[in-house]
């Protein structure tokens, strides 16, 4: 299967699109009881029986900043169980694989959602979710989720992200009359490329627009990010995450996205923003892809924003 690259077909990976955090949404009568500190696995026990059937979430330990919004990214660790009359199961494991997972607000199931606004960096929450907030009486087989199954997570939040979200350090110069200019893209607005009418590079460009300060990325972290990509032949933006409204996650270095992304960014600092000209060989190679008008020949050129790495 060909590397995805941008949003829509971005390829964003959640380990389980169940999962939810935390919020001020229904009561707090989570049922279950939760051992540990944050940032470590917690320990869940259940009671005996059913749940009830309304939606619950508690906050046990409380972040700062800012909470979640519609539309926000969150990322956090987070454990996932299904419970119902036959009992629980555990169904997602974030701490095992030492990855968090990734939410976009706007997108879950019902009870996600509402569980999800008001989070915040550092919050631990707990939140029981029945199936009239979930998959509904029809469950859901690829999630091992029956009709009758609530579900359960216990939520480390890492991070919010909102769609105002942009790289914040020190503008760089870029005098290079071979590579499109850069302008504009302050809060909440995506930058302007203008492409330089000359051939397009045959390598991999990268030049750094905006200096951050921030951890370097690695490869195999969850990656916060904005972006804009625009076709080189053209100058037509063919996809962007502030047309959308949303920031998104990857996680970098490790095939999930193009060879062109894998290379650019791992090594790079989080605050940054950086110019990205990628050649089809590290794109969409002579296949392209038609869905999103991309051609085998088409050479590619990104904004990318590094909001945050987990």
């Amino acid at each position: 299967m060909r590397r995805r690259v941008f949003a829509p077909l971005l390829g964003i990976v959640l380990v389980a699109p169940l999962v939810l955090a935390a919020g001020c949404s229904g009561g707090d009568d989570v049922e279950v009881t939760v051992r540990g500190r944050f940032g470590a696995r917690p320990e869940v026990s259940f009671p005996k029986g059913a749940p009830s059937a309304e939606l619950a979430v508690k906050t046990l330990v409380k972040g700062d900043g800012e909470g979640a919004r519609k539309g926000d990214l969150v990322v956090a660790d987070y454990v996932g169980y299904r419970w119902g009359k036959d009992g629980n199961k555990l169904l997602a494991n974030s701490y095992l694989a030492g990855v968090p997972g990734a939410f976009p607000t706007g997108r879950l199931v019902p009870g996600l959602d509402k569980a999800l606004l008001g989070a915040r960096a550092g919050d631990r929450v707990v939140a029981k979710i029945p199936p009239s907030e979930g998959y509904g009486d029809k469950g859901d087989t690829q999630h091992q989720v029956g009709p009758d199954d609530s579900l359960v997570y216990v939520l480390d939040v890492r991070g919010v992200y909102g769609k105002a979200a942009h790289a914040q350090g020190r503008a760089q110069a870029l005098d290079d009359a071979g590579l499109p200019r850069v302008s504009g893209g302050g809060q909440g607005q995506a930058p302007q490329v203008t492409v330089p009418r000359v051939a397009a590079p045959k390598k991999l460009q990268v030049r750094t627009l905006i200096q951050g300060r921030g951890p370097v990325v690695a490869k195999g972290r969850l990656l916060a990010l904005q972006y804009v990509g625009v076709f080189w032949r053209n100058g037509q933006v063919f996809d962007s995450s502030w047309r959308s409204g949303r920031p998104y996650a990857v996680t970098i270095g490790t095939g999930q996205v193009m060879k062109g992304w894998d290379q650019a960014l791992v090594g790079q600092r989080v605050g940054s923003r950086l110019l990205l000209v990628v050649p089809p060989s590290l794109g969409y190679g002579k296949e392209g892809l038609a869905q999103a008008g991309i051609r085998g020949d088409d050479t590619l050129v990104f904004v990318v924003d590094l909001l945050g790495v987990h």
